[in-house]
């Protein structure tokens, strides 16, 4: 039936021989058929006829993967996968990175695959790609681990306190932390004081957090390991928790090294909130991987950021984990003016009076910094388009520019309030009410 159907394919295209539908059918018929070479030229005859088509440039891949050719396959691919939502193109190019042992490439398209099909299953992608389906037993050697894999979280970074505008006390705990345990190390050792230890940090989003960790770690010269709420979770039953140990394990290889949670209460909610054990479950991972029980996590530091301090698990506030924890405020007047000479730092400005500006915006984060001086620069862009001339800002353009974006703190202060005022038995939201000028 099969080669009924390619044979009647080939009559029609006699009497239409540049007819590329037609021509399309018989190559990938050819395909199905395992009759690789006649299918190759086809797939070619399509492309030169239409460079664009991307069947034809998809059934030309599976060819050359079909004949082992994954160097060429990968050529191909590059074109029409990055940018594909057809699962199939991207199946097979994540078969195509793997073979080529590209495994951190692989593994954002495997991601790309299930969050098309929540429910796609493949052996070998699988297998391969899982960081989890990695045996955890005596006989592992950890350093069999994949380098791309470990690269993906891994980082030095360039940036110090230097680099932060304002956020001086919170600088201030984190040196009394984190900084001087490890420039004095022999102090805390004569006191029998271990390095290392959790700081959490809480506030209105975009007002440095992450920012600030980062610039930790590099305060130091030590590693730093960025991990959110999608590099841990995993479909199946005892992957997740499998997956916080091997990135608690990838920082007790790479001391000293600052590990970051972003959105830690998305990880570490109440347990009292948890319907299903699998969350439960993974929650006491997390406070045993704190803890050190099995592993040694001394010159580990590890920072949490989170937006709601309400919804963590209170055992993550016993001494040895998150035991010290910073309000993060958004930035003060003479902060602003500090952030905004960061953020406008080699952009062209004619003289600026950055208090005013400072002024203008108060209760914006540095993200509200960020957004305003895109604004400022939007409309400059504007006046270029018309003039051919690009004119640097000016003081002027910052504060219009100001008031055009409202602070996205207000609505964060809202809901903290409430748990300040009501649910703030221990004294954890005191900060919230003193920057409000609450008293209790």
């Amino acid at each position: 039936m099969q080669n009924d159907n390619i044979q009647n394919l080939r009559e029609a295209l006699k009497f239409s021989p540049n007819n590329v539908p037609l021509k399309l059918m018989l190559a990938e018929a050819l395909l199905l058929a395992n009759n690789m070479e006649e299918a190759l030229t086809e797939f070619k005859e399509i492309l030169a006829l239409d460079r664009t088509n991307a069947k034809a440039k998809f059934g030309l891949a599976q060819c050359y993967f079909h004949k082992n050719d994954f160097s060429t396959a990968s050529i191909i691919l590059e074109e029409i996968a990055p940018n594909s939502s057809v699962k199939e193109i991207l199946v097979l190019y994540a078969r195509v990175l793997v073979r080529e042992n590209r495994i951190s490439e692989a593994i954002d398209i495997h991601k790309k695959i299930l969050s098309l099909d929540p429910y796609f299953f493949d052996d070998e992608l699988d297998a391969k790609l899982k960081v989890m389906s990695l045996p955890t037993n005596g006989d592992f050697d950890m350093n069999d681990l994949i380098d791309e894999e470990s690269l993906r979280f891994l980082e030095t970074p360039n940036v110090s306190f230097e680099d932060v505008g304002g956020m001086d006390r919170v600088k201030e705990e984190i040196d009394l932390k984190i900084i001087q345990p490890l420039k004095h190390a022999e102090l805390y050792a004569a006191y029998g004081k271990k390095i290392g230890g959790g700081i959490l940090l809480y506030g209105p989003p975009g007002c440095g957090k992450t920012h600030i960790a980062r610039a930790t770690a590099g305060q130091v010269d030590a590693k730093f390991i960025s991990v959110g709420i999608n590099d841990i979770l995993d479909m199946y039953i005892g992957n997740s928790e499998k997956n916080l140990h091997e990135i608690f394990e990838m920082a007790r290889r790479n001391k000293p090294c600052v590990l970051f949670f972003d959105e830690v209460d998305a990880l570490g909610a109440s347990r009292y909130d948890m319907r299903n054990s699998s969350g439960r479950q993974l929650i006491n991972q997390f406070l045993a991987e704190m803890d050190g029980i099995d592993s040694n996590n001394e010159g580990v530091l590890i920072i949490g950021a989170t937006n709601a301090p309400w919804q963590l698990d209170g055992a993550f506030r016993r001494p040895g984990r998150f035991d010290r924890i910073i309000f993060v405020d958004p930035p003060d007047a003479a902060a602003r003016a500090q952030i905004l000479q960061i953020i406008l730092k080699g952009k062209p400005t004619e003289k600026l009076d950055l208090s005013s500006v400072a002024k203008a915006t108060t209760d914006f984060s540095g993200a509200d910094l960020k957004a305003l001086v895109d604004i400022a620069i939007e409309e400059k862009l504007k006046e270029a388009f018309k003039s051919g001339v690009p004119a640097p800002l000016s003081n002027k353009d910052l504060i219009n520019a100001a008031k055009k974006h409202r602070p996205s703190t207000k609505e964060w202060f809202n809901s903290a309030r409430n748990y300040a005022l009501y649910s703030n038995e221990s004294g954890l939201y005191d900060d919230v009410l003193t920057y409000l000028n609450i008293k209790k």
